[in-house]
């Protein structure tokens, strides 16, 4: 079946009607576009596991502050689509601003407390923005399962409360973080930077791989975890580090090193130039 491009609320709802009242599986990606292998990986999960799968390509105003990147975000719609095609996608839903949001918005979502910390702290408003786009995606889409990459790993753990507090009928996968051949995480963002910045982004991963040999070895005191990221970010002239945390992977609480957790989950951001970069690494607490 070719790809279909869908760019109304009304069309979408029309479309997946008949799969729906057929009892078929309805696979659901929600993407802001500009595609790259890891959003492929996604779909791929997608349509190994349901009849349909849904795509959705939509740059969030909602969940950029004032001083971000909404304006500059990349964005390809034809290639999007070509790669949508060649990796099996039904559908892609494709809205405008005005479609999604035909006037302000009143009613928001938010993840009280784990929306807030970390991440949340630096970017205020970001997780309820997503938090109201995902649920609003959930509602128009009514999805099975939704995949998610772990690289967002806050974000994850945001949408599996959302999901689990308001009881919404679906599935969420979180699929691990596709990386390119040098460790960098795989992201849109990557392409603001110059070849240099470029060459300077494998610090990233490094420092998280640093940080989980050390847990391996049974290093599990968050201030000692953090020293080795930071120390190996600063040895990258480039590298800036905005957030290094480090916490529980199921509730992203502290961590009490004389009661650790079954896993541990480190994240990072960190500027190189003007680009903000995450990344992302849970680690089994032996």
């Amino acid at each position: 079946m070719p790809l279909e491009t869908v760019t109304t609320i009304a069309d979408l709802r029309r479309r997946l009607l008949e799969p729906r009242l057929a009892g078929r599986s309805i696979g659901l990606v929600p993407t802001m576009g500009y595609l790259h292998r890891g959003h492929a990986t996604l779909v791929d999960r997608a349509r190994e596991g349901n009849d349909v799968v849904v795509v959705t390509v939509f740059v969030n105003p909602l969940q950029f502050g004032p001083n971000e990147d909404y304006a500059r975000y990349p964005r390809d719609l034809d290639a999007d689509r070509k790669l949508l095609a060649e990796h099996g996608a039904d559908i892609v839903f494709a809205p405008s601003v005005e479609e999604m949001y035909p006037r302000p918005v009143a009613t928001h979502i938010e993840v009280e407390g784990l929306s807030a910390r970390l991440e949340g702290e630096r970017r205020p408003g970001h997780f309820r923005g997503v938090a109201t786009v995902v649920g609003k995606l959930f509602n128009l889409v009514q999805p099975t399962r939704a995949y998610f990459g772990e690289k967002d790993y806050q974000q994850l753990q945001v949408i599996r409360r959302m999901v689990a507090d308001l009881s919404f009928p679906l599935e969420i996968v979180g699929v691990p973080t596709v990386r390119d051949v040098d460790g960098v995480a795989l992201s849109s963002r990557n392409v603001y930077l110059s070849p240099a910045e470029r060459a300077a982004a494998p610090v990233l991963s490094r420092s998280l791989a640093a940080a989980a040999e050390a847990i391996a070895a049974g290093t599990v005191d968050p201030l000692d975890i953090e020293a080795i990221i930071r120390s190996t970010l600063a040895a990258e002239p480039l590298a800036e580090p905005d957030l290094v945390a480090i916490a529980a992977a199921d509730t992203l609480d502290s961590i009490d090193p004389e009661a650790p957790p079954p896993a541990i989950a480190l994240m990072i951001a960190v500027r190189i130039g003007r680009t903000r970069l995450i990344d992302q690494r849970v680690v089994a607490v032996s």
